[in-house]
């Protein structure tokens, strides 16, 4: 992970070694943005559920960063990493390390 941006190695591959796909992409999350009737801090509290409850730990610190910038607690980072759990599983809980880490660090 590139601890100056907190991207994780495996995006920064994606980005360097398929520049056209990471193109596509994120003109894909681009518009996805334009369309999203939330706020940014919840819509990263939301993104950070959603990560948690797959085990996409990798991007955790980068959108804890996020939610940080858009007004989020530490508290509130929790409850979003744990409201997977009647969903997901105790699998969240795995990813609630990588996310204080994260908050804390800065």
């Amino acid at each position: 992970m590139d601890r100056h941006t907190n991207i994780s190695q495996a995006f920064l591959t994606f980005s360097q070694e398929a520049p056209g796909h990471a193109e596509v992409w994120a003109d894909m999350v681009k518009g996805m943005a334009t369309v999203n009737a939330m706020d940014p801090k919840t819509t990263s509290l939301v993104y950070l559920g959603i990560l948690a409850s797959l085990g996409l730990d990798s991007g955790i610190p980068f959108h804890v960063d996020q939610a940080k910038a858009a007004g989020a607690s530490r508290a509130e980072v929790i409850s979003a990493i744990l409201l997977g759990l009647p969903a997901a599983g105790n699998r969240v809980t795995q990813s609630l390390s990588v996310a204080l880490e994260a908050f804390d660090r800065r």
